[in-house]
């Protein structure tokens, strides 16, 4: 033990000691405060330790975590299941009455990782175009109206007839909670995926809509959701790793591990969205931005994806999900009108095979500004906490 660190455990031994004198002979409060001393004292030992290793546990974060290697150390890093932060449960003599936060807590990115891409300070240029559109029920062989609000683009090989006759089961799994397990699970794949800072008609080409920044992308649009489930006391789990960067193209095997982690660990989620933004253009190079009002106030209109599996795909269970789809289509549909823009059935995988209630979620486009991205956040996570109130 070096010198320092013998000194404060002498200290503390002799306070202690002190403090029983003290206590024998009746004087409670000398008793107390040399109580509070011995204490403060191993605090400071705690506190040199740290000190002299020239760490905090910051830095020991920062350093395990995922976000800051290169992918093949990321498989060597990612932590398993059992090693996942369990629910902080309430010391029992906390009061009743104070809230108690409902998510699940999971690994957070490192601050390297959040600093790699900033968002820009200001707009530089502004030689680009935004154009508003909404996107209204549209006509055609491959769209058919759901009864419960809401239209399927049909992409496939299937019927639109057979489609429609499925979409009116229910989904594999009953929306019910306990309170206490999470069954909602918020993850972005495309982490880094942002929108602009305003509501104009103009943009900055050389700006890619990207930022690690989790006030400015599609993190933040998952926090809206997941306070709307928080007041709707539905437990949620809110992965807001950075799976896009420092590799683009490994971002699905990343979220992957995580989402198969989680799953793993806590088997009672039911709902797994991944959370986009889309990115729409013209030919011409304009930026499209898919608006509605809802209440008086514009927010992105969003888009389902549920993917079909043509044979190649092992998604097994992927008419599972388009029940799912369908269900929260017609939720979002019906609560706010005009919101959703018709869900795409397509031949995609998405990671859509790791649960019956897995679907991409895309919130506006890089034409949007975030405040009608959060909005549509907000609006997505009443709609997805109106299936859990039969």
């Amino acid at each position: 033990m070096d010198q320092t660190k013998l000194c404060a455990v002498l200290l503390a031994l002799m306070l202690v000691c002190a403090g029983a004198a003290a206590a024998a002979a009746g004087k409670d409060n000398a008793a107390e405060g040399l109580k509070k001393a011995a204490l403060a004292a191993a605090g400071f030992e705690a506190n040199a330790e740290l000190e002299l290793s020239g760490k905090s546990s910051t830095d020991e974060q920062d350093e395990t975590s995922p976000e800051a290697d290169t992918s093949e150390e990321q498989d060597e890093l990612s932590s398993g299941p059992e090693d996942i932060p369990q629910e902080h449960e309430s010391s029992a003599d906390e009061n009743d009455n104070e809230s108690r936060s409902l998510e699940t807590p999971s690994e957070k990115p490192s601050a390297q990782a959040l600093a790699a891409v900033p968002f820009p300070a200001e707009a530089g240029n502004s030689d680009g175009s935004i154009e508003k559109t909404h996107y209204g029920s549209c006509t055609g062989e491959q769209y058919f109206d759901l009864e419960g609000g809401g239209q399927v683009r049909n992409c496939t090989e299937l019927e639109n007839s057979f489609l429609l006759e499925l979409s009116r089961e229910e989904p594999d799994f009953e929306f019910e909670t306990n309170g206490r397990e999470p069954v909602v699970l918020i993850y972005h794949t495309h982490t880094s995926e942002s929108f602009e800072s305003e509501d104009r008609s103009w943009c900055d080409t050389t700006y890619q809509s990207k930022t690690t920044d989790p006030e400015k992308n599609v993190v933040a649009v998952g926090d809206r959701i997941c306070a709307e489930l928080e007041a709707a006391g539905i437990p949620y789990i809110h992965d807001t790793l950075i799976h896009d960067w420092p590799s683009y193209t490994d971002a699905y095997d990343s979220s992957r591990r995580t989402v198969s982690q989680l799953l793993a660990h806590y088997p009672s989620v039911k709902i797994v969205l991944d959370i986009h933004r889309d990115g729409i253009e013209r030919e011409d190079g304009t930026r499209v931005a898919p608006v509605a009002e809802i209440n008086g106030k514009e927010a992105a209109q969003i888009m389902i994806i549920s993917g079909c599996d043509d044979g190649t795909m092992d998604m097994p269970n992927y008419l599972k999900n388009f029940r799912f789809a369908c269900k929260l289509q017609s939720a979002a549909e019906s609560l706010f009108p005009g919101l959703t823009r018709p869900m795409l059935f397509d031949y995609r995988h998405y990671n859509q095979d790791l649960s019956t209630g897995a679907l991409l979620v895309e919130v506006g486009s890089h034409g949007n500004s975030l405040g009608q991205a959060l909005y549509s956040g907000e609006l997505l996570g009443k709609a997805i906490a109106s299936l859990f109130r039969k």
